[in-house]
């Protein structure tokens, strides 16, 4: 068969992803902290950007109570995307002057008076040394790291530079709870030595402060904190490596294999139980980022409720057209003009994405709320089972969209802050022929309501199924141990034995 070329026509339907495309969905995925990094970068990259001012001094206005007009925002006009854009030139004429506000403080800086220096000494905004005016959280010094306070010690434990370079590699494979991540035989591969070199360095910077750090487990964490006691003897080195026991709460095979008595047994888990076993969490680490909620829903005064994006997290961007203009009429070479609408071009779809963003969370909120209102009212134990499915239908969106939009967002409700992805919740059916299904996080919360409740009257998985039957509520034996497991709660056995030692205790 011979090979030849040849042009053929074929006609066919394909999806391509734009660059604009592409970012409007990363957009739309992204958290509120995402969002404020990259509008920050779009900001130093687009010259025709401006960060927009007037919701910032409308909201000092409201709190000061002068005045209580509509806040203005970009991310939240009424208008469509395309009149706003239309628009902006009469707006922007009451705002931005022919040149920015930075610019004027700048020249006004460099034509104004010099000094001697002492000005740079003085507060900033003509501020006073009153003690209202001090920023008391700017004085404050950060905690050290686990990797500070080790190092610090490590180099007056060791005075050798290959053990000084062994223990810094050492430190970095800590994680932040003190544990190392990686063992010796690799290490010793990387760092060019034996693995005896390596434990050497290992056990003299396993006797450091804070006692338990560089252990490789969790029973050996405990070791080192007993030997810094002094209270690691036979008995205890025998519980030690029998921890699966004791998580059981099989106090009567640890009696044998301890070879003590029920009340010395009682001591060294009480021993045990005071030691910390993530001994670096008690250094600072990164700071963590607060969760601030994206929507906010309230009740109304006529019993629904109100579901509103939170000003606060939305970037207030606008197209600085005057500038455009300015720019534009001075602009000669056509790469200038290129770049010039490139940048125009970019700011608008940005504006456009962000406004479209906006819109598609408080849809997909409104129709969540819309859903779980009984939740809103009555608490976890009557959220209703959701899925993504439902919700794409009942805004016409598709269910890809619904679930980049419930990523990374919070909700913050009468009953507290939730992600947006927790009202989303897998059905339990009804044992009733025509009962409303259950929600899996209602039914989680129901089981452990009743191991709480439960008292000395232990309650075995068989048992809480009986119950769920009776209250109307169709699940199987090993999904009662799949949720119990995930609430943290020990099996029937253990908790008997708990209960056993508690009474012995007592006598």
């Amino acid at each position: 068969m011979a090979l030849k070329q040849r042009l053929e026509l074929r006609q066919g339907q394909s999806l391509v992803m734009t660059p604009q495309l592409q970012q409007a969905i990363k957009l739309l995925q992204m958290s509120n902290i995402e969002l404020q990094a990259f509008v920050d970068q779009e900001l130093e990259r687009n010259p025709l950007l401006e960060r927009d001012e007037r919701g910032e001094i409308q909201n000092r206005l409201s709190e000061t109570g002068e005045a209580q007009p509509d806040m203005v925002n970009a991310l939240q006009s009424s208008a469509a995307p395309e009149e706003r854009l239309r628009t902006l030139d009469t707006d922007l004429d009451n705002v931005y002057t022919h040149e920015s506000r930075a610019d004027a403080a700048n020249r006004e800086a460099a034509d104004g008076p010099r000094d001697s220096g002492w000005s740079s000494l003085r507060p900033q905004g003509g501020g006073s040394l009153n003690a209202e005016d001090l920023d008391l959280a700017a004085t404050l010094t950060r905690q050290p790291t686990l990797a500070e306070h080790l190092t610090d010690q490590m180099n007056l434990l060791l005075t050798n530079p290959g053990e000084r370079l062994i223990g810094q590699h050492l430190i970095g494979m800590l994680n932040e709870a003190g544990y190392l991540t990686s063992d010796t035989a690799s290490m010793a591969e990387t760092l060019g030595t034996s693995a005896a070199h390596v434990e050497a360095v290992l056990k003299k910077l396993q006797a450091v402060d804070p006692p338990g750090v560089f252990a490789r487990d969790l029973r050996e964490c405990l070791a080192l904190q007993l030997k810094d006691r002094d209270r690691f003897d036979p008995a205890m080195e025998t519980l030690l490596a029998h921890l699966d026991l004791v998580a059981r709460r099989d106090y009567a095979a640890l009696k044998g294999l301890c070879r003590v008595d029920p009340e010395d047994l009682q001591d060294m888990i009480a021993e045990l139980r005071r030691l910390n076993p993530k001994p670096g969490h008690a250094f600072g680490s990164e700071p963590v980022q607060p969760v601030i909620p994206d929507v906010l829903v309230r009740a109304a005064p006529d019993g629904s409720w109100i579901v509103e994006l939170n000003t606060e997290t939305l970037p207030r961007v606008l197209i600085n057209n005057q500038y455009m203009a300015q720019v534009s009429a001075t602009a000669a070479r056509s790469e200038d003009k290129v770049y010039l609408s490139e940048c125009q071009a970019n700011a608008a779809w940005l504006v456009k994405s962000l406004d479209q963003r906006a819109r598609t969370i408080l849809k997909v909120a409104r129709e969540i709320v819309r859903q779980q209102d009984a939740f809103l009212l009555l608490g976890v134990q009557h959220l209703r089972p959701l899925n993504l499915k439902t919700v794409a239908a009942a805004i016409e969106m598709h269910e890809s969209t619904v679930s980049r939009v419930t990523s990374n967002k919070y909700m913050s409700t009468t009953r507290g802050i939730f992600e947006l992805k927790y009202f989303f919740t897998a059905a339990i059916a009804s044992s009733e022929m025509e009962g409303d299904a259950h929600s899996a996080e209602a039914v989680r919360h129901r089981i452990r309501e009743l191991i709480t409740a439960e008292g000395e009257d232990i309650l075995s998985d068989d048992t809480i199924v009986e119950k769920l039957k009776a209250a109307g509520i169709d699940i199987a034996r090993r999904t009662v141990a799949k949720y119990r497991e995930s609430l943290g709660i020990p099996s029937s056995v253990q908790r008997r034995r708990e209960v056993r030692a508690k009474r012995a205790q007592e006598r």
